[in-house]
């Protein structure tokens, strides 16, 4: 049976399909270790078969957030060994003095040089003798290091100085990142910084994937541990834990692939996704349903990460994310959070307020059905906590208005960087809201933005779960090649090559993978490069499309200069669960059965008496008007006055946005037409 477990901040998803439906379970974090929570959710399930468990982690994301990474010793050409605090020239804060220096994971005694040189051409000009490597491993070994990176200058071209030097320092026992097998790439400062950042996480990941894949066995022996890549595809616990760097948004990529699955099955091609956990919330823009571009130009947590990841904006700005007044008087929210322990103070152990208190204060939360009614809301505990602690407001309900207000404007924000910045027009898009908390926000965020539709999917508490259930299985593999644009037919051998060891790889998980072509192609002497894809039968289309992309990305294009490869790039992928939803036949409601009370909502500071609904009872056909609140197991839908919800025959709640402002009688904030 396959089983999607995804760890958040406050709770532990849980999907499995069980008699060809989804079924799902979700259970309070563990954050001193997840695999306890993991483990919960599987000893739920009953099944007799052994269970393929694939598991979006937060172990390496929150290891970079906190710091608590291994001691890094770092291995480069000598003379080099200072790259890696240097960075690039370019600075964040281009007018501040006082700017922090950029962020370096490596301590400079633990920065050791390798005596040798390999020519840009690949040829050996200087090779390290064995007294060299014995004495390197020797002084290694007493640095105090527990994780080694080796990111020699030109070893993307010629690997066998970092060969020679992986094979000197293994004797020390300790895990090995390679640069050649991670990412052959030319740029030493980000090849240097994503091998480091391997490394720094190798320790603690394999300890992880380890424990949980014996635990996992205990219940079945038959049963296997995949991880969720932030790529958004599935690769082994075992490679996961050689590669850990690929997995830093393991969670946010699972809930990419499920929102674009469920906008592809609605009908809808360009969407903004919206996922409100409990610490944090990630956007991200699809112009055609098929997931987000993937970057290679990441940073991570002050860290530039450069394997491929789908591209994902994240803020501080989750259910649990705690409100606070600074020194100035300011409202502030986030990014700390409460996480699962304390948890929010409606939870009953926590004493800050936060975003999931603000909305049971203005009776966006129903305390009887949260969570099926496994966790009773505390009303009385919050309100009075919430009344102590709002400052220079004058009541609770106002102060929760502004937490709302504030974290609201941070979502908008991030929404905006990928969209509006980027030269979208939000108006064509639609919001796939998702997650605990963007149902309950994703009304307000349309009507400022001026998008016209927000899809909520089914289980939207849960659809990254659904995401990594669904995913297929994914390596991707690079090379640079630095050819010109008249030989493009001579990248041929090197893509076969990689297409094999990719198949191999595969074959030795029983998979039969298939595999995709791109290059990164670039005009000569230009600093960076497009990927575009790349036909083996008819190789010069990629520079004929190189111009075209060149042309809508920056405005112009010259066919008649020459063009340079940079980089080729092969992704190799087996696909995942063929599970469709079953579609319904629509039968014209009000959906008057699934109402179950009234209730009074604040919307704009003033209580509105909205209806009360249970998702589960909707069927397809039915239209909600608002206001009114919409509660399932996973999450809580708000529609606000003058908004309506339409259930489709997969399940999903389509709600249209009214271009007026319900409250103010004007045009939404966000209009800029």
């Amino acid at each position: 049976m396959r089983v999607a477990i995804d760890t958040g901040g406050t709770f532990t998803d849980c999907v499995f399909l069980q008699d060809r439906e989804l079924r799902v379970r979700k259970i309070a974090s563990t954050p001193a270790d997840p695999a306890l929570a993991v483990l919960t959710a599987l000893a739920s399930i009953r099944s007799s078969q052994g269970l393929d468990v694939r598991h979006g982690t937060t172990v390496a994301t929150n290891a970079m957030l906190e710091r608590k990474g291994a001691r890094v010793a770092f291995l480069t050409t000598e003379g080099f060994e200072d790259t890696i605090a240097i960075g690039r020239q370019t600075r964040a804060n281009l007018y501040n003095w006082l700017a922090p220096a950029p962020v370096c994971l490596v301590p400079k005694e633990l920065r050791f040089g390798v005596p040798e040189r390999i020519g840009a051409e690949s040829q050996v000009l200087r090779s390290p003798s064995d007294v060299e490597l014995r004495m390197l491993a020797e002084a290694v070994g007493k640095s105090g290091a527990e994780s080694i990176a080796i990111s020699l200058l030109f070893a993307f071209a010629n690997p066998v100085h970092e060969q020679r030097v992986a094979e000197a320092l293994a004797g020390l026992g300790l895990p090995i990142s390679v640069s050649h097998r991670i990412l052959p790439e030319f740029r030493e400062y980000e090849r240097a910084s994503t091998i480091v950042v391997n490394a720094y996480l190798a320790p603690r990941m394999e300890q992880y994937l380890r424990n949980l894949a014996s635990q996992v066995a205990e219940l079945d022996e038959t049963s296997r541990v995949s991880v969720m890549q932030s790529s958004g595809g599935i690769v082994s616990a075992e490679i996961a834990a050689q590669e850990p760097v690929r997995t830093v948004l393991s969670g946010p990529a699972g809930g990419v692939v499920g929102a674009c699955r469920m906008a592809q099955l609605a009908g809808f091609k360009r969407v903004l996704g919206l996922d409100m956990g409990g610490t944090s919330t990630d956007v991200f823009l699809s112009e055609d349903a098929a997931g987000p571009s993937l970057t290679r130009e990441s940073i991570v947590a002050g860290v530039p990460v450069s394997v491929p990841m789908l591209d994902i904006h994240t803020v501080g700005a989750g259910g649990g994310s705690i409100a606070r007044f600074d020194a100035g008087g300011l409202l502030r929210v986030g990014p700390e959070s409460a996480g699962a322990d304390p948890g929010p103070i409606c939870f009953g152990k926590g004493m800050q307020p936060t975003v999931t208190d603000a909305n049971l204060i203005l009776g966006r939360l129903d305390e009887a059905s949260f969570l099926g009614g496994s966790v009773r809301l505390d009303r009385e505990r919050t309100e009075r906590l919430m009344e102590e602690q709002k400052g220079p407001l004058p009541s609770a309900v106002e102060f929760a208005s502004g937490i709302v207000r504030v974290v609201d404007a941070r979502m908008e924000s991030a929404l905006r960087v990928i969209s509006i910045e980027r030269g979208h027009d939000t108006r064509d898009f639609t919001l796939v809201a998702f997650g605990g908390g963007g149902p309950l926000h994703a009304c307000a965020l349309a009507l400022a933005l001026r998008i016209p539709t927000v899809l909520i999917p089914a289980m939207p508490g849960a659809l990254s779960a659904v995401g990594i259930l669904l995913a297929d299985t994914v390596r991707d593999y690079s090379r640079t090649v630095m050819l010109p644009g008249t030989k493009v037919a001579a990248v041929l051998p090197v893509f076969a090559k990689m297409e094999a060891h990719g198949r191999d790889e595969f074959a030795d998980e029983g998979l039969a993978g298939r595999a995709e072509l791109s290059v990164d192609l670039r005009y000569l002497k230009q600093g960076y490069e497009l990927n575009v894809p790349f036909d083996s039968l008819v190789p010069d289309e990629s520079i004929a499309a190189f111009h075209k992309q060149h042309a809508q990305r920056f405005g112009f294009a010259h066919p008649d200069k020459p063009v340079e490869i940079v980089n080729v790039r092969l992704r190799m992928s087996s696909p995942g669960e063929s599970w469709v939803p079953v579609r319904r036949s629509l039968t014209p409601g009000d959906g008057r059965r699934a109402r179950v009370g009234e209730r009074s909502i604040f919307f704009d500071g003033l209580p509105v008496s909205a209806g009360l609904y249970r998702r589960e009872s909707l069927v397809p056909g039915d239209t909600v008007e608002g206001p009114a609140m919409i509660t399932e197991y996973t999450s809580a839908t708000l529609l606000p006055p003058g908004f309506n919800a339409f259930v489709d025959g997969y399940g999903n709640m389509i709600i249209q946005v009214p271009s007026i402002d319900p409250f103010r009688g004007e045009l939404a904030s966000g209009d800029f037409a």
